[in-house]
């Protein structure tokens, strides 16, 4: 259904997106919780209700300083019912829409509005919605590419499957979803195991997911299991596992085979991974919550093979949580960058003489990757090797923003 349907028919649908954006940036709720919950308060809903409200919800959010200041609302305001109607007046304009006649709009002049349009979309910052200081670091960091980089972030994400090789290969996954009315998904060339949907929808209602045929993960973020070269027999570790995405993936690629130790400091996390697992039909990973430095002591030496997927800004995943870029800052940034250094430092050890370790963040910053990567291997002396590094850029890729570096224990 078209947004003219709801505005005209549906005024109760826009209200719940303007309860879900008081939560986000009034009370700091995260934008997926802050929709949950509105869903929640309308179990009734259908399909293309949900789907209206969450959409139109993250792409405000996406866009929130661009439509904000072609509002003519002050940015500090309080997000009263009035102001909300005319900061969604002003996305409509923005989106392509004729402000329908209705008293929510009135007093709103859209030529004002396509006239401030006009004049923010020649300041980057504000054209792309984010805050002075992440334009100022990204510019510092990226230099000419940010702009393109931040374009890309700031797009609507498409929805990427995971094929589950134990079971079923992308081809057969992209027809078996057909024969459920999902026809228009793709195969990406550069991700083995990716289908990729055209239009958003509700997968888990599927019968293949609820067969352990798939897992919803963004293709750059399935190339980071794949960088680790695992073979099947091998003794594995994912020492920042959480609830699990490429622990599984791991798991496939080793056909089953070997063993697969998932290590996470919240407990709740390693539980929903034990859920997927039995799910995907996966028997090889043991889950150890971090509760003390002796769980990663006595795992000194053991792995094959290690992956590091360090916690990071989000900085590359923008796309699916935009809320993130009004939540952060520089000093939570640092703070992730120690974490990270701990991390290498205090991790690094788990794996063998002669094996091998992944280092990845979704992070589009050096200063969370490559540079890390250099302070680590200068700190360690001979002791590693950098094999490779890969980065995938938004831009390029049109997928979420992964940096991974593979490294050689020698001594």
């Amino acid at each position: 259904m078209t947004k003219e349907f709801y505005l005209k028919h549906h005024t109760f649908h826009i209200k719940a997106i303007f309860a879900a954006l008081k939560d986000i940036f009034e009370k700091n709720v995260y934008a997926d919780k802050a929709i949950e919950k509105v869903m929640k308060a309308n179990k009734y809903w259908d399909v293309r209700e949900r789907a209206f409200v969450s959409d139109v919800t993250y792409d405000m959010v996406r866009n929130w300083r661009l439509i904000l200041a072609s509002s003519g609302v002050e940015p500090e305001a309080k997000l009263s019912d009035r102001n909300l109607w005319m900061i969604f007046g002003a996305y409509l304009v923005f989106d392509g829409y004729q402000l329908p006649e209705s008293n929510y709009f009135k007093g709103i002049h859209e030529k004002k509005i396509v006239s401030q349009l006009e004049k923010f979309h020649k300041i980057r910052k504000i054209r792309e919605s984010v805050p002075d200081w992440l334009d100022a670091l990204g510019e510092k960091e990226l230099g000419k590419d940010w702009d393109k980089v931040i374009r890309a972030l700031n797009q609507r994400p498409t929805t990427v499957l995971r094929a589950n090789s134990l079971k079923i290969n992308p081809k057969e996954l992209q027809t078996l979803l057909e024969a459920e009315n999902i026809t228009e998904a793709s195969l990406i060339v550069w991700s083995p195991d990716a289908v990729e949907l055209k239009f958003p929808r509700n997968v888990f209602r599927t019968e293949a997911f609820h067969k352990g045929l798939f897992e919803v993960q963004d293709a750059s973020s399935q190339m980071v299991s794949e960088f680790l070269n695992v073979q099947p027999g091998m003794r594995v570790v994912d020492a920042c596992a959480g609830a699990g995405g490429k622990t599984l993936h791991l798991a496939s690629l080793m056909k089953n085979k070997g063993r697969i130790i998932a290590l996470d400091v919240k407990e709740k996390k390693l539980e929903e991974l034990k859920k997927r697992a039995t799910r995907a039909d996966v028997r090889i990973v043991e889950t150890r919550a971090i509760d003390s430095s002796k769980v990663v002591k006595r795992l000194k030496d053991t792995a094959d093979r290690l992956l590091l997927d360090v916690p990071c800004s989000g900085l590359g995943v923008l796309r699916r949580n935009p809320d993130s870029k009004w939540k952060l800052n520089l000093e939570e940034i640092e703070r992730v960058k120690t974490i990270q250094r701990e991390i290498l430092t205090n991790f690094s050890d788990i794996t063998k003489v002669g094996g091998k370790m992944v280092y990845a963040t979704c992070s589009i910053l050096p200063s969370e990757g490559e540079d890390q990567v250099q302070w680590f291997l200068k700190n360690v002396g001979d002791k590693w090797n950098l094999i490779g590094e890969k980065r995938y850029s938004p831009e390029v890729y049109h997928a979420d923003g992964f940096y991974m570096a593979l490294l050689e224990r020698l001594k």
